[in-house]
């Protein structure tokens, strides 16, 4: 991932493009290609094929728990993060009376279950001031109706970063609410400390540089219970094929009881050899090695007086860093010219740094950007 001849045989797109955009879709290295050609060998076997597949399954499982400091049996694997936390809206059976917290800065998969017209909780809000959620605000809003707090641990509308222990420390003397919270723009870019994290959700296709098609779900063994799935399906079941067919089923305590019908396979071949080269290498590694360009990135950023909207301290830098500009949409086209793959919506630019990102880089950026707003 570091070294020049592998990085670009692992990612050829990187001869073509400076890519900034690990926060919307990362880059598969070889080994995920490699891991899906696995799955057609496997799956051209037919029903030989599936201990196969079950153990990519198992492997995934154990791995992902690993990064996210849970056991492998706290661990499920669905088809999305959205579905994730529509499963958990159903499996926490909330009442009228009900309180469920969400923020401003959340991707919509982790707060619309509960946004719904149909959902009988109120939705309170945690709102940023400057871009932070500051605990403080949160406080005021937990009371012994609480439910849940639902929180991604990196935003990723501009990076901010909250930290898990304190949050969970904070809900746990003012209310009796689970803790969920996403990591899908933190997972496989920085270490990870989810102490007091009752529920963890991510997604499988950015910066664990995986597929679409995964969500990788963490229950913990004191909340399994509270939230048992209550969805259909067989997989899941604990008796899926025994006695009268029409009697009542029973979902799996915890995160496998999640994972509804037939296992998104493919998906699991790819995200298990992603996560394993995340592993080869190492999440302290990455971390280490990239940590440097994106505080280079952001000092470059301020000094064109650019509107930086990622807020914090050092120590709270992750990937994701995010600016305004009046002219918008000239700075993005000027980006678009210069080959950087950025992202630019809901009214501002956001790049996103990986480990395969390089310090040319960070100055074909800045290089960028100091054109057009020279000329603005």
């Amino acid at each position: 991932m570091f070294d020049t001849d592998s990085r670009l045989l692992d990612f050829p797109i990187l001869s073509e493009v400076v890519y900034l955009n690990s926060a919307a879709e990362g880059l598969p290295p070889r080994a995920v290609r490699d891991a899906l050609n696995r799955y057609f060998d496997d799956h051209a076997r037919g029903a030989l094929g599936r201990p196969a597949h079950f153990e990519q399954l198992t492997q995934l499982r154990s791995r992902a728990a690993s990064l996210l400091g849970f056991r492998a049996d706290e661990v499920g694997i669905c088809s999305c993060s959205s579905e994730a936390y529509n499963l958990i809206a159903q499996a926490l059976d909330l009442q009228a009376g009900d309180e469920v917290i969400a923020n401003d800065l959340d991707f919509p998969s982790g707060r619309t279950p509960w946004q719904q017209p149909s959902s009988p909780a109120t939705l309170r809000a945690w709102r940023a001031s400057s871009g932070e959620l500051r605990t403080d605000d949160l406080t005021e809003l937990l009371n012994s109706h609480t439910r849940l707090v639902t929180t991604s641990l990196v935003s990723y509308h501009n990076g901010y970063r909250v930290c898990v222990p304190e949050l969970a420390e904070t809900i746990r003397k003012n209310s009796p609410a689970l803790l969920a919270v996403d990591v899908t723009q933190a997972l496989g870019r920085i270490p990870l400390d989810l102490t007091g994290a009752d529920i963890v959700v991510s997604s499988t296709h950015k910066w664990i540089l995986g597929t679409h098609g995964g969500g990788i779900l963490g229950i913990r063994e004191a909340a399994q219970e509270q939230l048992r799935c209550r969805a259909g399906g067989w997989y899941h079941l604990t008796h899926p094929f025994d006695g009268d067919p029409l009697a009542p089923v029973e979902s799996m305590i915890g995160a496998q009881g999640y994972q509804c019908g037939m296992p998104n396979f493919p998906a699991i071949y790819a995200n298990n050899a992603a996560l394993g080269y995340i592993e080869a290498i190492g999440i302290e590694e990455i971390d280490r090695r990239t940590r440097p360009l994106v505080q280079g990135c952001l000092d470059g950023l301020k000094s064109l007086g650019l509107d930086v909207i990622t807020p914090g301290t050092a120590d709270r830098l992750t990937g994701i860093l995010a600016f305004r500009h009046p002219r918008l949409a000239e700075v993005s086209a000027a980006l678009d010219a210069a080959r950087v793959v950025h992202m630019c919506s809901a009214g501002r630019i956001r790049v996103a740094l990986h480990g395969y990102n390089t310090s040319t880089d960070v100055e074909l950026l800045i290089g960028a950007l100091s054109s057009i707003v020279k000329s603005a």
